[in-house]
């Protein structure tokens, strides 16, 4: 089953400190980030004479606030990652994908790639409706991050207009995807492992089936600007923490087991990639397994 959510802290002490430590780190945070959305917009007046330059400042602005969330966690909580699995050079052009179980998943994923040069340089799969919240959706439109309605009649166009702008301007990427499509509930488990049954597939009991047809497309739109693609198994010790509780420091620490697949290993054709996917996911399960067992996952 999925692990279960975190729980607060029974001391009503520590539960107040993360209040008087949370509220006024997550309004500081907010109100640089409609900052930063200011600058983003003036940034447009640049952007008919130079692209490049355009895309430079809005690095510089996504690195800069997101190195912000980063650093404040470390500094008011001392939260870290901790990482095993393959080496990852810095500054590689990948595919991130990874299972996904709650918000702080971003927020831990964030600080592996500011350890590989490569925080500005993230995009997201978001879904369509995030692109009009004013602060996360807006900088996230600036970064030309690809939106998703989940039809895919409906967003293939869009998205290889986003993937031949970024191989046309060999713009430098981590593109990150939960292929899950959704954060992992027990009724989405149920239903999911439901759904492997009937299809024939693995039934698992820590993530969900993935969805292919997206990330299909996405090697097939990316393969000739990427250097590798990056397998991450993200893993809690106590459970499941909310946004909310990171923000409180309620959680201090994640394991990211990753793997690393340069691109010319993964396979070329649509139904390989498919079962790729699967097998990469069938690998996470096991993983999953024997982390909650043993706490750890292999070095």
């Amino acid at each position: 089953m999925p692990l279960p959510p975190l729980p607060d802290p029974s001391d009503p002490r520590v539960r107040l400190s993360g209040l008087t430590v949370g509220v006024p780190a997550s309004a500081f945070l907010f109100s640089t980030l409609l900052a930063f959305n200011v600058a983003q917009t003036a940034s447009l007046a640049v952007r008919p004479v130079s692209r490049k330059t355009f895309r430079k400042f809005n690095r510089w602005a996504a690195d800069s606030w997101w190195g912000l969330c980063v650093t404040s966690a470390e500094v008011l909580h001392d939260v870290q990652i901790v990482v095993t699995g393959d080496p990852v050079p810095p500054r590689e052009n990948a595919v991130v994908f990874a299972n996904h179980q709650q918000m702080p998943d971003i927020t831990f994923l964030m600080a592996y790639a500011r350890s590989k040069d490569r925080l500005g340089d993230l995009k997201w799969f978001a879904k369509d409706i995030i692109k009009y919240v004013p602060g996360v959706g807006w900088g996230m439109w600036f970064l030309d991050c690809p939106f998703v309605k989940r039809d895919w009649s409906k967003d293939r166009d869009s998205i290889d207009q986003t993937f031949a702008r970024i191989r046309q301007d060999r713009i430098p990427i981590w593109l990150v995807t939960f292929p899950e499509g959704t954060r992992i509930t027990p009724d989405k488990a149920d239903r999911s492992r439901q759904y492997a049954r009937d299809h024939g597939l693995p039934v698992w009991e820590h993530v969900l089936v993935p969805r292919t047809k997206g990330f299909v497309a996405t090697i097939h739109g990316l393969r000739p600007h990427l250097d590798a693609v990056y397998d991450v198994t993200i893993g809690y010790e106590r459970g499941v923490p909310t946004l909310w509780q990171y923000i409180k420091g309620f959680v201090r620490k994640a394991h990211l087991h990753v793997r690393r697949f340069p691109v010319e290993t993964v396979p070329v054709e649509d139904d390989a990639i498919a079962r790729w996917l699967l097998d990469r996911f069938d690998e996470k399960n096991r993983l999953l397994d024997g982390f909650y067992r043993d706490g750890k996952f292999p070095d």
